[in-house]
């Protein structure tokens, strides 16, 4: 079965209910941790992200019938992840909100010109978590982890957060650009007095 494609499993599972566990096993060893990870990033919870894993994957089972072949498996996949996770947050809005999870900023991050200065690194990766915290709105932190740490093209960002304005993604970029470039100005122009 690990030769199989994630869609070829799916409709294994559903011509055979005998493979279906076997199917559904496959399917989530390939896809468990990336589920956790998402649900961590919504979150910013490790238990929180694991709860949620488990609701996923068990609602993706009672409705693995509904799977269609449409789309891939894995846009699917995000797509319940994100309306579950989402779902979640608005559920709870008394619960304190999360900081968003340690993640790398090269995106932000100018060359290093020498090791000397590698010191200064992590205080600018830090500087650059603050900045992205405290300026960009939920949307554009979205959008902002998707393309530039998911990897993620801006056209499927659109499709996946179901941006309607016409611009897509890309709006939400360069918005998030230019107030992260205005306090990237105001911290330069403060440092150099």
């Amino acid at each position: 079965m690990p030769q199989l494609t994630d869609e070829e499993l799916i409709a294994s599972a559903q011509r055979d209910p005998a493979q279906a566990n076997a199917c559904w096993e496959q399917l989530f060893l390939r896809h468990q941790q990336k589920v956790a990870l998402w649900c961590l990033r919504y979150t910013g919870d490790r238990d929180r992200a694991a709860d949620l894993t488990q609701e996923i994957f068990l609602k993706l089972r009672q409705n693995l019938s509904s799977f269609q072949g449409n789309s891939k498996f894995t846009t699917w996949l995000y797509t319940v992840c994100r309306n579950h996770c989402i779902n979640e947050i608005r559920s709870a809005p008394n619960r304190k909100e999360q900081p968003l999870p340690e993640i790398d900023a090269p995106y932000l991050e100018a060359p290093l010109p020498d090791y000397g200065e590698s010191l200064d690194r992590t205080a600018r990766v830090d500087q650059a978590r603050l900045w992205i915290e405290q300026l960009l709105d939920p949307v554009e932190k979205q959008v902002f982890h998707l393309h530039y740490v998911e990897e993620v093209s801006l056209d499927s960002v659109t499709h996946l957060l179901q941006l309607s304005n016409a611009s897509g993604a890309k709006a939400y970029i360069v918005s998030a650009k230019r107030k992260l470039s205005e306090a990237v100005r105001r911290w330069k122009v403060k440092n150099e007095r």
